[in-house]
């Protein structure tokens, strides 16, 4: 037994080791998505390996000369070492995290191995976070990749890809002629592109943005969406009698046609993936299709035709709100999920004195998202060259930012701070600042520019 005074330096040794930490986190997700996290080289830094196999007190195991990765033992050292320094279910709290992030988005002061991070939405973090929260490799993991604004250019025969740090397009899809609706794989190994000029649905990859399969249709396309666990992609058929074509990402296939009243313009999967909704213009209605069954599941019927749509969630994730867009109407209808009914419809404010409306060409009101946190409704109006925001749950207007001629789309980054909004009468992005409503930049892109979405690639 030690002497009492030999208790001080106890406790004090004690002290500088890392707290004991559950075995709650999952070696597996460890192994497969958190080591590479280790390995990767981001431009001007050094890896974390380089710095923590040789003196540091997070001590990885060295890498055998030629090996990219660890074996499966020297991977239990590590991870018994890594997990020392998290705290389960609590990012915020866990050194690992902390660390390397920048301290103006919640990163402790110093780091001697640099900052990797600049923000907590960074996607390397969301994964670290997701498996400290534990998350296994069964789970829906958390993806890893770089944040990318794909924009269609509906007159043109490219796509063009903006990095929405620097707000420049730093990638090109080319060889689709009128390409029109974007969708990706969750974990950004594959682009989809709706190819107006062939009736097909291309593929491209998402490393080198090369189209390398082309889907035979069974009509004439519109906008895309893909299932959220990558496995279908849902075709709009703008022709009648109208459809949803189903295409199976494993075979790239299509494997069957889902009859809808009337031409589809959009269809989207609701936010819990339970569902698919296909809108028409010709049909002036919506059909809401179980996507397990890929059955219908339900209809609503218009006086108007109906163009894009977004969607509000419940707290346990399910659909509350839709809000549909309509034929010229400027504004939208907000659609109850559980009752089927439209209960109520909101017309965008009307033109200050001396303002001139733009006239041409699409919808008067077309293009709108909701915000990550539920918070706000970001709606364009053609019509107004503007963009309107509105609280959530109560609908009241916050204010609006002028954009280019004919705002047709918008997406959001994963954080919902900035919002893309395709000009297509500009042949141009803006890019908005949501909180501060105010116009940032305009990107220039190709002809036309329409559907857009934000995705993460490799």
């Amino acid at each position: 037994m030690p002497t009492l005074a030999l208790l001080p330096v106890i406790v004090a040794l004690l002290a500088q080791q890392p707290a004991p930490s559950s075995t709650s986190v999952d070696f597996e997700f460890f192994k497969t998505r958190i080591q590479p996290i280790l390995t990767a080289k981001r431009p001007g830094h050094a890896r974390c390996v380089s710095c923590h196999s040789t003196g540091t007190p997070m001590r990885l195991q060295p890498l055998a000369t030629g090996s990219a990765t660890w074996s499966e033992e020297e991977s239990r050292k590590n991870f018994d070492v890594i997990r020392l320094r998290i705290v389960p279910g609590n990012p915020g709290a866990s050194k690992l995290l902390r660390h390397p992030l920048e301290e103006q988005a919640g990163g402790d002061n110093t780091h001697d191995g640099g900052k990797h991070w600049k923000s907590q939405e960074d996607p390397e973090w969301q994964t670290l976070a997701a498996w400290v929260r534990g998350q296994t490799v069964g789970g829906t993991s958390a993806p890893t990749g770089k944040v990318r604004i794909i924009q269609t250019n509906a007159a043109g025969d490219n796509v063009s890809i903006i990095d929405p740090l620097t707000n420049k397009v730093v990638g090109e899809i080319t060889g689709i002629e009128v390409n029109h609706g974007a969708a990706a794989a969750p974990d950004g190994s594959r682009i989809y592109i709706s190819n107006e000029a062939d009736s097909t649905l291309d593929v491209a990859d998402g490393r080198t943005l090369k189209v390398t399969a082309k889907i035979p249709l069974s009509g004439h396309p519109n906008n895309i969406a893909a299932s959220r666990d990558g496995r279908r992609v849902y075709v709009s058929i703008a022709q009648a009698p109208g459809a949803v074509d189903v295409i199976d990402t494993t075979s790239l296939q299509r494997v069957k046609s889902i009859p809808v009243k009337g031409n589809v313009h959009n269809t989207y999967v609701t936010p819990d993936g339970r569902y698919v909704v296909a809108g028409s213009v010709v049909g002036k209605s919506i059909t809401v299709i179980d996507a397990q069954t890929e059955q219908p599941a339900w209809v609503l019927d218009f006086d108007l035709g109906v163009r894009p749509m977004a969607f509000e969630k419940n707290p346990d994730g399910s659909t509350k709100r839709i809000f549909a867009q309509l034929s010229e109407l400027n504004g939208f209808a907000v659609v109850d999920f559980a009752t089927h009914k439209e209960v109520t419809r909101i017309e965008l404010p009307k033109l200050a004195a001396g303002k001139v409306p733009f006239l041409g060409g699409g919808n008067t009101s077309h293009g709108l998202a909701v915000t990550a946190d539920g918070k706000t409704l970001v709606v364009n109006s053609r019509l107004n060259s503007a963009v309107y925001m509105y609280s959530l749950p109560d609908l009241k207007l916050l204010g609006s930012v002028d954009v280019g001629r004919a705002p047709d789309w918008v997406t959001l980054t994963p954080d919902s701070k900035m919002a893309y909004v395709a000009n297509a009468q500009s042949n141009s992005v803006s890019v908005i600042d949501i909180n501060a409503l105010k116009e940032v930049t305009r990107i220039p892109v190709g002809q036309v520019p329409k559907r857009n979405i934000t995705a993460l690639l490799p």
